[in-house]
């Protein structure tokens, strides 16, 4: 069981797990015996603590409570990142604020978005993780009220900087969040819920917004977000509990089976194979019985943790922390030195590290893609849609995100819930043995029904096609966009699980730079190739980018092989800054 679970086993490999371990013998100890399982076998990774502060010990309540805040900042920094479209017709006859303006705004914000996501994440390191998301919300609430007040082109293009800013507490931090308090058999599901979050704002955002601009005027679309944003960081303030926890200062199955690796006189558990009863009875691996080797385990461990010079707090002697505590602005992290300047920086380089590893690629490219998609059916809805033969109002057009929503839904149901289910069936066909790559398996379906959905919604709008065609499309497009973002999250929470804000945070900086670039030429593409011609393109490009999961497939588990080295110093590092 060691190679799966201690970072220096010569066999252990990144993104490979024993969930269903059994009581395993190595090195004379039975460590399976020891390691924490739900009642279902599956056994617990991580490895909670004994400490009723550990967040992993929560209650149902406070874990549902805390999830519910990080769903709803989900869903709400999606929305008002993309509810200017709303306003884009009111700007331009009010203030002659020209679109290709309101285009820029939209890149700006995906460049906030993605580097703002880096230059945050060191301080959910340092200083926890909720103070992440109170800079978020304030600087949301900022450009939301830049927005409303807007009268002039740079109004409009730096307030998004600040919108997209905002969103960056959602692309890496929430996912950090959730990593605390659930395990990792459970991630799966709990993805599920924050990609509908995502969806739900993505898509449902316009549509709100424009009937928040047609009812009243554009300026109501910054109003409604600035109130919000208000509620939201009262709630955040005096209502959301801070996850950080440092687990390796406690006493765990792997904390204490990593301390019984290097005993008093220089020895390990490799050079006591054989060892001597109380009795001066020498007693080996294959004589002794398991009685006596959970005496023996016992009495070492004892030993050991008590010569260390370090002591592992025993967390079942702890008490509850007050409220005051549990929802502390600002939680210092137990290696925090000085101001952490130096740190901070230090964090930044560690986390830029994590581009050396492909499956972070490849998380990107499968998130970032999509929000590619994203920007070109959203364009054609608005350039093609009002005209005849559609001749469609701004509600008929704000509707269309609604077939997209839907096709999320069952999009992240597929590859979040039902996903889960499937690698833990997998895990025990194999011998209990849990491979990252058994979320690529849902890929394939996406790599059929994201490409038609585009096909039949370009050529559709081309050839204006009865309207079920188009509609249709858009929810074979909301499938691939919620399918994909739960493989690719997942799927890298899997594979690098002790590096998860790094990860997401390399992750972002893809995907908001892919979209970035690609806003900026949609129009133009649209133009220059015809809508047929390029959602055909677009379809071909979905379809090879998905593929790339083959490849990964088949040899995913040898890239994890070859980046364990690089991936165990990551650790260090940043365990060590």
């Amino acid at each position: 069981m060691d190679e799966y679970t201690n970072l220096h086993h010569p066999n252990y490999i990144p993104g490979t797990f024993n969930i269903y371990s059994s009581s395993n013998l190595e090195n004379g100890i039975i460590y399976g015996s020891r390691l924490k399982k739900n009642e279902y076998g599956v056994v617990l990774i991580p490895q909670p603590s004994d400490s009723p502060n550990d967040p992993l010990n929560w209650s149902k309540l406070r874990k549902f409570g805390h999830f519910g805040l990080m769903s709803f900042i989900t869903a709400f920094t999606a929305a008002t990142s993309n509810d200017a479209g709303a306003a884009q017709d009111s700007l331009n006859e009010i203030y002659g604020i020209s679109y290709d303006a309101m285009n820029t705004g939209a890149g700006v914000l995906f460049l906030g978005i993605g580097w703002a996501t880096l230059f945050l994440a060191p301080l959910a390191n340092l200083y926890g993780r909720k103070v992440t998301y109170i800079i978020c919300t304030t600087l949301g609430l900022f450009g939301a009220l830049w927005f409303a007040l807007a009268k002039r082109t740079s109004d409009t293009i730096w307030s998004q900087l600040f919108v997209g800013i905002s969103e960056s507490c959602a692309e890496a931090q929430v996912q950090l969040s959730l990593s605390d308090i659930y395990f990792q058999h459970q991630l799966g599901s709990v993805l599920t819920v924050y990609i509908l979050c995502t969806s739900i704002g993505t898509f449902l955002g316009p549509l709100i917004a424009g009937y928040i601009s047609s009812l009243t005027t554009f300026r109501w679309v910054g109003w409604v977000a600035v109130i919000i944003s208000g509620a939201l960081l009262l709630a955040i303030v005096f209502g959301c509990e801070e996850t950080y926890f440092d687990r390796n200062r406690y006493v765990t199955p792997l904390t204490s089976q990593r301390v019984l690796q290097n005993f008093e006189d220089g020895t390990t558990l490799q050079d006591r194979k054989d060892a001597w009863d109380e009795k001066g009875v020498k007693v080996t691996k294959n004589e002794g019985s398991q009685e006596l080797m959970h005496r023996r385990e016992s009495d070492e461990l004892q030993r050991t943790i008590t010569a260390r010079d370090e002591v592992l707090i025993d967390g079942s002697k702890e008490k509850i922390k007050c409220y005051s505590q549990r929802v502390a602005l600002i939680t210092k992290a137990t290696n925090l030195k000085g101001w952490g300047v130096r740190q901070y920086f230090k964090y930044l380089g560690l986390n830029l590290r994590m581009f050396l590893f492909p499956p972070v690629w490849l998380s990107g490219l499968f998130w970032g893609i999509q929000d590619v998609f994203l920007s070109f059916y959203l364009t054609t809805e608005e350039d093609t849609y009002y005209d005849a033969p559609w001749n469609y109002s701004d509600y008929g057009v704000a509707i269309m995100n609604v077939p997209t929503l839907i096709g999320a839904v069952i999009g992240c149901i597929y590859a979040g819930i039902v996903s889960d289910y499937f690698v833990l069936w997998m895990a025990r066909k194999n011998n209990g043995i849990l491979e990252a790559e058994y979320r690529l398996y849902f890929s394939f379906a996406t790599a059929i029904i994201g490409p038609a959905g585009l096909l039949m919604f370009g050529i559709g709008t081309a050839h204006a096609l009865p309207w079920q065609v188009m509609y249709v499309g858009l929810g074979f497009i909301g499938f691939s966009w919620g399918c994909s973002g739960d493989i690719a999250m997942s799927y890298l929470m899997d594979c690098y699980p002790e590096m998860v804000l790094e990860g997401m945070v390399c992750t972002a900086i893809i995907n908001n730079t892919i979209s970035c670039i690609f806003t900026f030429t949609c129009s133009y593409w649209l133009d220059a190739s015809g809508t047929q011609n390029t959602y055909i393109a677009l379809a071909v490009i979905n379809f090879g980018i998905t593929l790339l999961a083959l490849p990964m497939f088949f040899f995913g588990k040898r890239f994890r092989k070859l980046t364990k080295k690089w991936y165990i110093q990551s650790v260090e590092m940043r365990d060590g800054l």
